[in-house]
């Protein structure tokens, strides 16, 4: 399976791909209003959706994620719409596919597949066979509709990467996972960066890439990054970092990341030995265009440091997960991509 995947078949191709940036903020840039959810926006307004792609296409991205991030019947229960996970999913790959693949060269359509919300037993109510059921559900949809692969994303639980991993090889999806290290440098669940290699290796075939994705900010991604990549060099890692920092101003989130800071978290992020880099909360087209005009034009650099990292892209908002052992955890609420 693994060796006829365009994603396998790509990276044996190109040295590093660039992924593309952000959902969310892309479409509350459209209209979406808070609370609403993006996912509805498959059927309701397939036209945006479809420009969400074509604009990440046109500025450089390799890979393109579908609108399904919280695809699940459990987000989509929220805005009573559990009933149509199948058809949503099967949508957003369609839409995705359609851009892909009339796109000048070989771009890769992505499942989205975002934490369900719910806490697995027994911190929680939901049971590792009701998470892999509901994954698998989410990821039968995103295979009709077209998808290469299973995008497992923005994790914190391993148990619950595992469910996701364990739902697409059901499917007979490969699949790639990454977690949000954002408390004190680990997930909010604790794992730590070096340890992502392990989480579901022994599932399938095994993740075609892990990585890091979201998170607090450009510079502790990196650091995440460092730690990945220190524990497994030979590892296909994913970095997909927040442009820059979120602040709020007023009601609104705003991030800090110009073009040339996520340029340069580009050239970091391959530095450091990421293969797949892109952009998370924040991150335009116009970021993602100049990460590849940067990537295109990097000669690899010696393995940075994380006093190289602070001082091109600014300092870390968290302790590093190694100076956080005793660090209490803070509370975090289900967030979405982008």
């Amino acid at each position: 399976m693994t060796a006829t995947n365009p994603l396998a078949a790509l990276l044996a191709e190109k040295p590093f791909l660039l992924a593309d940036g952000a959902t969310g903020t892309s479409l509350f840039a459209m209209g979406l209003e808070a609370g609403e959810a993006p996912e509805l926006w498959n059927e309701a307004k397939p036209e945006n959706i479809t420009k969400l792609h074509q604009d990440f296409v046109d500025a450089g991205a390799d890979i393109i994620l579908t609108n399904t991030f919280g695809g699940t019947r459990h987000r989509l229960k929220l805005h009573h719409a559990q009933d149509r996970v199948h058809e949503l999913n099967r949508k957003a790959a369609e839409i995705a596919r359609a851009v892909a693949d009339k796109a000048p060269r070989k771009v890769i359509v992505a499942g989205s597949v975002g934490p369900t919300g719910e806490l697995l037993v027994p911190l929680g109510a939901m049971t590792y066979d009701d998470a892999v059921s509901a994954f698998v559900e989410q990821i039968e949809g995103l295979k009709a509709g077209g998808a290469d692969v299973a995008w497992i994303e923005t994790m914190s639980s391993p148990e619950e990467i595992r469910a996701a991993a364990e739902a697409a090889t059901k499917v007979g999806m490969p699949f790639v996972y990454t977690g949000s290290f954002d408390t004190a440098g680990k997930t909010m669940m604790g794992l730590h960066p070096r340890d992502i290699h392990g989480v579901a290796g022994d599932i399938g075939a095994g993740p075609l890439a892990v990585g890091a994705n979201c998170g607090v900010g450009a510079s502790d991604i990196l650091s995440s990054l460092l730690d990945m990549t220190g524990a497994d060099p030979s590892a296909t890692v994913v970095v997909k970092g927040n442009c820059g920092i979120p602040e709020f101003r007023g009601s609104e989130i705003y991030y800090s990341g110009t073009p040339p800071l996520m340029a340069e978290y580009a050239r970091l992020a391959r530095d450091a030995g990421a293969r797949i880099i892109g952009g998370c909360c924040g991150t335009s087209c116009e970021h993602l265009a100049a990460m590849r005009v940067a990537l295109d034009a990097h000669e690899k650099r010696e393995r940075p440091t994380l006093e190289t990292i602070v001082e091109k892209i600014g300092p870390l908002r968290n302790k590093t997960a190694d100076e956080s052992a005793a660090a209490p955890g803070r509370e975090r609420g289900g967030r979405r991509r982008g």
